[in-house]
């Protein structure tokens, strides 16, 4: 009876998350055109940032089915990793600190994460922390050169990271026993999405 009811929360949620990713479609425009002018100043603006970049909203999705598929026996450490460099990269970025490369480092997190997942490869958990947070590094940047220094918007920011993560999770451990084949489709097509932006 929990387990059922465990299995229709968890779809439920999955499904919610879903809806909430396709709403967001239409920002998608935006996603790395934002100026000064046009900088996100408010909580609910940072919390819905997250979802407005297809290639950011790619890599926190796969960061969670990674974590959820069994990335490592610690599952919550890649995401946690991710949600804190990703904050100190903000910081980098609001204090005038420019990071290299950072949108072709930002495509090579889709590429690496999408084999991860599409391998269903699983990492100790102190090398899944370093190398997601090594890429949540240049995602944090792209972040804090679009919010700017107003820490209502990178508060909702980091919450709005954490719930991808989080739907990303329970999606994977709703799908690794039965499924698992639905989580290898979607690392590839992270891959390739990650190779084209590459290319681009």
């Amino acid at each position: 009876m929990t387990s059922s009811l465990s299995t229709s929360s968890t779809r439920l949620f999955v499904r919610a998350g879903a809806a909430l990713c396709l709403g967001a479609l239409p920002l998608l425009a935006s996603a790395h055109g934002t100026d000064a002018a046009h900088a996100h100043t408010g909580f609910a603006e940072g919390l819905a940032h997250p979802y407005t970049g297809l290639d950011h909203l790619a890599a926190m999705l796969a960061v969670g089915l990674w974590s959820g598929s069994g990335a490592s026996r610690r599952a919550w450490v890649a995401p946690l990793s991710f949600v804190g460099l990703m904050l100190a990269g903000v910081l980098l970025a609001a204090g005038g600190w420019a990071l290299p490369a950072i949108e072709p480092m930002i495509a090579t997190s889709l590429l690496a994460l999408g084999l991860l997942l599409a391998a269903r490869q699983q990492l100790p958990a102190p090398v899944a922390a370093a190398l997601v947070g090594g890429f949540a590094l240049f995602h944090g940047a792209a972040h804090g050169m679009e919010l700017g220094d107003s820490a209502a918007a990178v508060t909702g920011m980091l919450l709005g990271t954490a719930s991808l993560h989080l739907m990303g999770w329970l999606a994977g451990r709703s799908l690794q026993q039965r499924h698992g084949w639905v989580t290898r489709a979607a690392g590839l097509g992270v891959a390739v999405f990650g190779s084209a932006l590459l290319l681009a």
